[in-house]
């Protein structure tokens, strides 16, 4: 069957285009011949998979070895589907995995890539340190930039790589302008989509290629589980992307598979309180005497604010604030005073965090220029009203 496809039961093959995020997540993935007869599919740990015949050994598509995937893989991806309102997902075993196949698929050596400036610390990393050495020139552009990409476009350039909002930042990009520039020329547009968690932004519908998502946040939400995706409604991309990781001999363990389709299924409900109350929060901030700026594009006061209503159906709990001048032992006090704010890396698990971001904040393209400490805050699942009271208290320090 198909990724993406579903059976709903006794009905057989139904049509979901028109039903709710949640309901078809909630029974993607449900077919008896990956649940044997169970709500939920089986765990199948594999490593050699028996078939049939001997016709059946090579048979493209099959399940023949389980690097490249079994029952609990292909419900997953199902689920994934029906969420980003893909074609076709192809798994990987972290979010930043999801994130450079991409470049290991289509980059060449000597070729050339657009990265956005704002992108995730770890795939800039990885432009940095291992693209280069494979001849492939990176050009990092400013996130404002929109159709003005067109200027940066070479003969050689191959992929485009966006991610919106940025995840420390939070600018959102003009996504319909870049990927008809990309397209244009034939390059591959790429979009980090995990802010959204799939709900909110549909990357495809906008455009782009490739859209990829970090299940180990907010799709996954409890902070459990390592897991990536990368979605396409192109079949040559697809399969690119496909021929790619399994080349790397990389996939997601059956556990950690099982664990991001549980938390797949509550996934539409979880983002509207993380909606709910990380705004509620951010507009309290706001107002907050010890806060100079709350970088947010859901505020109706953020310079990004239009984009996000025009290319967006609602908000994750991610977001930074930029504090007064203090010095950075005060910052650290701050952050230390925090009772339910833990101090971590990720987000979108049950559990809020925070961190300091100013001592990773790279930029190329433009210097950013706060006037104070950036802090991101990632507001978990607690009360909104205790959250703020903690806030509240640990802002004292400053």
């Amino acid at each position: 069957m198909a990724a993406g496809s579903d059976k709903g039961g006794k009905g057989g093959k139904r049509t979901t285009a028109k039903r709710d995020i949640a309901t078809r997540v909630s029974h993607a993935g449900r077919d008896r011949k990956l649940t044997l007869g169970g709500v939920n599919p089986v765990v199948q740990r594999a490593s050699t998979v028996v078939v049939e015949s001997a016709s059946k050994l090579f048979e493209p598509g099959g399940w023949t070895y389980g690097r490249h995937g079994t029952a609990t893989h292909e419900a997953l991806k199902q689920a994934l589907c029906e969420i980003e309102g893909s074609t076709h997902c192809v798994l990987a075993p972290s979010g930043l995995m999801a994130c450079i196949v991409p470049f290991l698929a289509f980059a060449t050596p000597g070729s050339h890539v657009l990265v956005g400036d704002n992108v995730y610390g770890p795939t800039r990393r990885f432009v940095d340190r291992m693209l280069s050495r494979w001849g492939v020139e990176a050009t990092y552009f400013d996130h404002t930039i929109g159709a003005g990409i067109a200027g940066l476009m070479r003969q050689q350039t191959k992929l485009v790589f966006v991610e919106s909002p940025g995840s420390m930042t939070f600018e959102i990009a003009d996504a319909p302008a870049i990927a008809a520039t990309a397209r244009a020329v034939g390059a591959i547009s790429v979009m980090d989509n995990t802010w959204s968690g799939g709900v909110y932004h549909k990357p495809l519908q906008l455009g782009f290629d490739i859209s990829v998502q970090a299940n180990t946040k907010y799709v996954s939400g409890g902070a459990d589980a390592l897991s990536g995706a990368m979605h396409s409604d192109d079949d040559k991309v697809y399969a690119q992307l496909k021929d790619t990781i399994a080349d790397l001999g990389s996939n997601v363990g059956p556990d950690d598979a099982y664990a991001v389709l549980r938390g797949a299924r509550s996934l539409a409900l979880r983002m509207e309180q993380h909606e709910k109350a990380g705004l509620e929060i951010a507009r309290w901030l706001d107002a907050h005497t010890a806060v100079q700026r709350v970088l947010h594009p859901a505020l109706e006061s953020d310079p990004f604010h239009a984009l996000w209503k025009r290319d967006f159906t609602g908000a994750s709990g991610l977001f930074s604030i930029v504090l007064k001048k203090a010095p950075t032992e005060r910052v650290h006090a701050f952050l230390d005073a925090l009772e339910l704010f833990s101090l971590g890396f990720s987000y979108g698990g049950f559990e809020s965090l925070a961190i300091h971001c100013d001592p990773q904040l790279k930029r190329t393209a433009g210097k950013p220029h706060f006037g104070g400490p950036l802090i991101r805050l990632s507001v978990g699942l607690e009360n909104a009203g205790d959250l703020i009271a903690d806030l509240d208290q640990a802002l004292s320090a400053l």
